[in-house]
């Protein structure tokens, strides 16, 4: 009996600025018979309708953080599915401390009074605990901490779904618990921000080239590219990742 694939849709892959025409960090993962996205930036409907992935398909939303690139689509996508998608299934948003308080108050700041609405579906949302694996919808997630601004605590993943390892840096700077995550991974997504260029809160080209034994993840695409790593894409010794680019694991 053949093994159903893992199918992962690269739905944004550019930073928080559009740098290259890029949709925000948007990744739809498709694995025995549950999808799900991890991360949800703010063009998120945008790169859903620009690449065929129909709103309700979706069964849970994975947060590595609180900021607009990475969580701003998350109002659009439930009054979607309120208005046009008619979802009726339940809906889950899973993410760091903060979430449950976070995006009541971004869904009212956006469109008043829409946070309280009346909603054919059920929404429940999770908030995760770096180091204390959580199953949902069959997908097993362990969180861990990432050196990152924006809210009390952002994540970083290793998530297992239909036999295969995904793991996810979201953004963050080094942490010596990345290789916890992705060690062994059929596949290791992480933030290549700039080339070689050192800043704050945020992984670089050079630094993951130069970790790839000690990562040990079997394959490893780049994302969340400004336009500094963009104009270097010719010769990359890794692989990165464009909106639309799809894998089967």
């Amino acid at each position: 009996m053949t093994t159903p694939k893992t199918k992962v849709s690269f739905l944004g892959t550019g930073d928080a600025f559009g740098h290259g025409g890029r949709l925000q960090a948007c990744i739809f993962i498709e694995s025995g018979g549950t999808g799900f996205l991890m991360d949800c930036g703010a063009s998120a409907m945008i790169s859903l309708h620009r690449f065929g992935v129909e709103p309700n398909r979706v069964e849970f939303v994975l947060l590595s953080h609180l900021h607009a690139d990475h969580f701003g689509g998350l109002p659009f996508f439930i009054l979607d599915a309120q208005l046009f998608s008619k979802r009726q299934k339940p809906l889950l948003v899973a993410g760091p401390p903060g979430t449950k308080e976070c995006l009541p108050k971004a869904m009212d700041i956006m469109f008043p009074g829409s946070a309280g609405a009346s909603r054919k579906f059920e929404m429940e949302i999770v908030e995760l605990t770096p180091g204390v694996p959580r199953g949902v919808c069959g997908v097993e997630i362990t969180p861990f901490a990432a050196s990152h601004t924006g809210g009390d605590v952002r994540l970083f993943f290793r998530v297992e779904c239909g036999g295969k390892v995904i793991a996810y840096s979201g953004d963050t700077a080094w942490s010596d618990e990345l290789p916890l995550a992705a060690r062994g991974a059929d596949l290791l997504i992480a933030e290549a921000y700039f080339h070689d260029k050192q800043v704050p809160d945020h992984l670089d080209y050079a630094t993951l080239l130069a970790r790839q034994q000690e990562l040990g993840a079997r394959r490893t695409i780049i994302t969340h590219l400004s336009q500094d790593l963009l104009d270097r894409l010719d010769g990359l010794e890794l692989e990165a990742a464009h909106d639309g680019l799809v894998l089967e694991l």
